[in-house]
């Protein structure tokens, strides 16, 4: 299996898994860089897996379903291009010889999901498209959600096996990082990771895949527990109430007029 970023607009992704015959594409925005991408590789178009409602992960499905008459696997629970096969927890998605298990990850839209796949047939390590809720060093916005179920959310993914590869829907990368490095400043594996990305992206390079162990490491909304998190969400607002959903909120909070 072979995994890869498609860039669409200015700074989407459009994932790519494939077997050198057949490919699946994770929350198609757009179709043209599909379809070219398609035609050019001579791969045929099997499942179309999306992750939330939002025009930028939707926008393409209808002209790839009429031009290959792909799939489409989507949420249960929220406006959708129809016809789709509609998925939750509890869930399992059969794609290419593989099985991806679904998770309800609320938060940035009401009915969010992710798939994450074991990486049984894979050859690789396990994979995880987890669109607008998990970003590397960040989290998306909370436009539906509540503080308490994203973090609940980041939890269930934090619980996934270090190894797995986190394949976010936007290169936000190096902002998180900038955010991540006002908070968390004596974080000696988030400033290397920050230098690192930085290189890849002064070469037009994807910061991504990252992977969970590394999140855990660097991602200020995974470690909220953490005492230098909760000193920092204190300083910016002293009115943080304890424990980790008090931390994350302010930090959330506190990421939405980052500058």
């Amino acid at each position: 299996m072979t995994l890869l970023p498609l860039p669409a607009f200015s700074d989407n992704y459009i994932w790519v898994l494939h077997d050198g015959q057949r490919a699946l594409v994770v929350d198609p925005g757009e179709s043209d860089a599909v379809l070219d991408w398609l035609g050019t590789n001579g791969l045929t178009l099997d499942t179309i897996l999306l992750t939330h409602h939002h025009g930028d992960h939707t926008g393409g499905v209808r002209a790839l379903r009429e031009a290959t008459g792909a799939r489409v696997v989507g949420p249960r629970a929220e406006p959708m291009p129809e016809p789709l096969v509609r998925v939750g927890t509890g869930d399992t998605v059969e794609a290419l010889g593989l099985n991806l298990e679904v998770f309800d990850v609320p938060g940035h839209t009401a009915g969010h999901i992710a798939f994450f796949c074991d990486g049984a047939g894979t050859g690789d390590a396990p994979l995880l498209f987890c669109g607008d809720t998990l970003f590397s060093g960040g989290c998306g916005r909370l436009f539906e959600g509540s503080p308490a179920q994203m973090l609940t959310s980041l939890g269930r993914l934090a619980s996934l096996p270090d190894a797995t590869r986190v394949c976010c829907a936007h290169e936000y990368t190096l902002s998180n990082l900038r955010f991540a490095l006002a908070v968390d400043p004596d974080n000696d594996a988030l400033q290397t990771y920050a230098a690192h990305c930085q290189s890849l992206r002064e070469r037009n390079l994807p910061t991504l895949p990252s992977s969970i162990g590394l999140e855990k490491r660097i991602n200020p909304f995974l470690r909220a527990e953490q005492p230098a998190l909760e000193r920092s969400a204190r300083a910016h607002d002293p009115d943080t109430p304890p424990g980790p959903l008090g931390v994350f909120t302010t930090l959330r909070a506190w990421k939405n007029v980052f500058q």
